[in-house]
């Protein structure tokens, strides 16, 4: 990881987000899925909740264990509102791409999710970096 790290100094938290995704990215599948083929709740309903229980995990699991700088540790509520809308923006994001290729395109939701999952990764690693987890902000 050094060697990367000399590379891109953002190597790590990139891995390590990617592994919190992960876990978070479970619960948002297993949610979806469970959600609309045992229960019966439209998929985009279902997609919803999911993404929302997911970004949970993803917010504990990022300032507890990947991120080292917090931009507002000292002040939490400002952290986890900034938090909250970028995965607004990022569940938006999830829902137009579910949208255009389950009911515009005509593929599987399952497969939809699957295409969404790599901008969403992005965008929400980008954008918090950026905004969250880069520094201590000044008063």
């Amino acid at each position: 990881m050094h060697r990367l790290e000399a590379l891109w100094p953002h190597s790590r938290e990139f891995v390590l987000y990617g592994a919190v995704s992960g876990a978070g990215l479970a619960v948002d599948l297993a949610l979806l899925i469970g959600l609309t083929e045992l229960v019966g709740i439209p998929y985009l309903l279902s997609a919803a909740i999911g993404f929302t229980m997911g970004a949970v995990v993803v917010y504990a699991l990022s300032i507890g264990w990947v991120f080292q700088a917090r931009t507002y540790r000292d002040r939490p509520a400002n952290e986890f509102i900034l938090f909250v809308m970028i995965g607004i923006a990022g569940l938006i994001l999830n829902q137009a791409i579910l949208y255009a290729g389950t009911d515009m395109i005509g593929a599987h939701y399952t497969f939809s999710k699957m295409v969404a999952i790599g901008f969403v990764f992005s965008w929400n690693f980008g954008a918090r970096k950026m905004l969250l987890f880069t520094r201590e902000a000044h008063p």
